[in-house]
């Protein structure tokens, strides 16, 4: 008697059986792939796997949503929406003890939910990625906002729009948000004739655009360190993440030729340069990628 696998007819013994483990980065990329189904709070969650090879993303999202059916027994299910975000404040900043890591704000380890979770101590958006998990679990309408210099949250409440600084709950008036802002203009020159409304910096940010700003500031600390090593990774998700993206291709070119790895570099900066026509820096970027190209007699 044969033992029949299904469709394909009798089992071959000698078949060998192939289960390939995905990599983090393959991982990555079948969650951010769809922008449909877009899993925020697991996609946030596997940037630490780079730092954290052995991370068990699924038991982070279970301890979230331990976290949330704590906050759930403190509410009634008819609980208005005010109460619901004023409990939710009180229990992640008041008595959980959720903050900005204000001792250590360029420690990579903000960025990582999994560290976040563990210290408590996070810079905005890290908090505001585990916050409005929390917020969307108790029904409350709420959206990340990439406010200039310091990602933010809007909550939808029935009697209008209330913003957040999610490193303290604080609701912040129009007058504090353009006091906030008014660095951030002056420095790019938003001032006079070219100034732009509020309401502008308060849209709600993409699932893809929050995964994008915290790789950026990964990016970012690596690159003042000089960790052309874990920039290398930043740069692989960024580009599996935005394709057409065509600086960060060229930006992990150059990471890689910081490695000496300058058969990638090459291909990386060619990319760059066959898409990006107008970038200000192509001379420059061919001159570095002439000279990474070994010599042709």
């Amino acid at each position: 008697m044969s033992l029949d696998a299904g469709r394909g007819g009798p089992y071959n013994w000698r078949m060998p059986l192939s289960l390939s483990v995905p990599t983090s980065l393959e991982y990555f990329a079948s969650l951010v792939q769809s922008d449909d189904h877009f899993p925020l709070l697991e996609a946030a969650a596997s940037l630490a796997q780079d730092e954290y090879p052995e991370l068990d993303v699924q038991q982070l999202l279970g301890d979230v949503d331990q976290l949330l059916a704590r906050l759930q027994r403190r509410l009634p299910t008819d609980a208005p929406a005010l109460q619901r975000l004023r409990t939710l404040n009180q229990f992640f900043f008041a008595d959980l003890g959720f903050g900005g890591n204000i001792n250590n704000y360029y420690d990579p380890e903000n960025s990582y939910l999994n560290a976040v979770l563990r210290t408590r101590r996070g810079i905005p958006i890290s908090l505001a990625v585990l916050w409005m998990e929390l917020a969307q679990g108790l029904g409350l309408h709420v959206r990340g906002i990439a406010f200039p210099g310091h990602f933010m949250v809007k909550v939808l409440l029935p009697k209008g729009q209330v913003v957040l600084d999610p490193t303290s709950g604080q609701s912040l008036s129009r007058e504090e948000l353009a006091e906030r802002l008014e660095p951030y203009k002056r420095q790019s020159g938003l001032v006079d004739d070219y100034d732009v409304p509020l309401g502008l910096y308060l849209q709600a940010a993409t699932p893809r655009d929050i995964i994008a700003r915290m790789l950026r500031n990964l990016k970012e600390v690596h690159r003042t360190q000089h960790d052309w090593q874990r920039l290398v990774s930043v740069q692989d998700r960024l580009i599996v993440l935005l394709p057409q993206a065509w600086g960060e291709w060229r930006d992990r070119g150059l990471a890689h030729a910081e490695r000496g790895n300058t058969a990638e570099a090459v291909a990386d900066l060619e990319t760059y340069l066959a898409h990006a026509e107008d970038g200000l820096d192509i001379d420059l970027i061919a001159e570095r990628l002439s000279a990474l190209r070994p010599n042709r007699d």
